[in-house]
């Protein structure tokens, strides 16, 4: 699959930090996977974002052998869409340089996500935590990226990315394309199962609260049975006033194709009991098979490997182009 010049460019990228939850599947992959007929699609493994907190290596490497095969397992076709590694394509850390220049620090002190990341890792507040908008906006801009599919914390990256791009077109002619934001409506944010007012999250301090991709059946049916949700009985979609019954409904939505409305009548005069095991079993059986092929594919590394070689070999086409370009732009004498 060569580039798709008939259709718009969307990128996106997930770190490979510890599993994946239906809360990355509902937000991010399920729509990955509509978005692959509409866009040319870029997808990365960003594994150089995840180091900005300290990571076993070990692990890190089988976490992104395991994110591709879930991705696959999924329904992510690598004919369709560009699946590739961040690391394994030079141009991101040779743009972010470049990027960094037009690039103020008082916008990177004021990023939220660095607030939060700085509070929870005191011991490690590293440039790499601080620089992490502008890496991304590398990642997107190499791409050429019409759009970007962007969740609620996400939303201050992708401004300050539109931001240097403009910054540097001022400076330089057009050379970046400035992308637009795609705002996932259903399931955008799926809350902790152990206190609603959180985002469910892979890096929870209370995995009991997350339902992890790779959870077997039996975890995924008692981690539904202790949900948080209310005294009044009732299964209603009532986000201020019902958080955590709310939460339940949108999963059960999402992995059954009901309405909220149609829900809401079938559980009608039930037991929080029953709509708590309805959830717990549909999510359950929905995952069985994901998670079979997801095991299968990772016991072919040779293939998951020729998919990433073949993924970075797009990815470096079209990057290489862009960073060329810049280069050209600002001076860099190139042979």
């Amino acid at each position: 699959m060569e580039e798709n010049l008939a259709k718009k460019r969307l990128y996106s990228a997930v770190q490979p930090t510890n599993a994946l939850t239906i809360g990355n599947y509902i937000g991010a992959i399920n729509n990955m996977v509509a978005l692959q007929d509409e866009y040319d699609c870029t997808y990365a493994i960003a594994n150089m974002h995840a180091i900005t907190v300290r990571q076993q290596p070990a692990q890190l490497r089988a976490n992104t052998l395991s994110v591709l095969a879930l991705y696959l397992a999924c329904g992510l076709d690598p004919q369709k869409c560009t699946l590739y590694v961040q690391s394994h394509v030079p141009c991101h850390a040779e743009l972010a340089w470049v990027l960094n220049t037009f690039t103020y620090v008082g916008e990177m002190e004021r990023m939220t996500q660095f607030k939060d990341k700085s509070a929870k890792h005191a011991d490690n507040i590293n440039m790499g935590l601080m620089d992490y908008p502008v890496l991304m906006a590398a990642d997107i801009l190499l791409y050429k990226a019409d759009v970007v599919p962007v969740g609620i914390d996400q939303r201050q990256h992708l401004e300050i990315c539109r931001d240097i791009a403009v910054r540097f077109n001022n400076v330089y002619s057009p050379t970046f394309t400035v992308p637009e934001g795609i705002y996932p409506k259903v399931g955008a944010k799926i809350a902790d199962l152990s206190d609603p007012a959180k985002k469910m999250s892979k890096s929870s301090e209370n995995p009991a609260g997350t339902i992890f991709m790779n959870d077997g059946r039996d975890a995924i049916i008692k981690k539904f049975r202790r949900a948080v949700t209310d005294s009044d009985g009732e299964v209603r979609y009532d986000p201020e006033n019902k958080p955590g019954i709310s939460n339940l409904l949108s999963i059960y939505t999402v992995f059954t194709g009901k309405s909220v409305a149609q829900a809401e009548a079938e559980f009608a005069g039930r037991g929080y009991g029953d709509f708590k095991s309805a959830v717990a079993e549909t999510v359950a059986d929905a995952l069985a098979p994901v998670q079979a092929e997801q095991a299968r594919l990772l016991a072919d590394k040779g293939y998951l490997d020729s998919v990433l070689a073949e993924g970075a070999r797009r990815a470096y086409k079209t990057a290489s182009s862009t960073l060329a370009k810049v280069y050209r732009k600002i001076g860099f004498y190139q042979l």
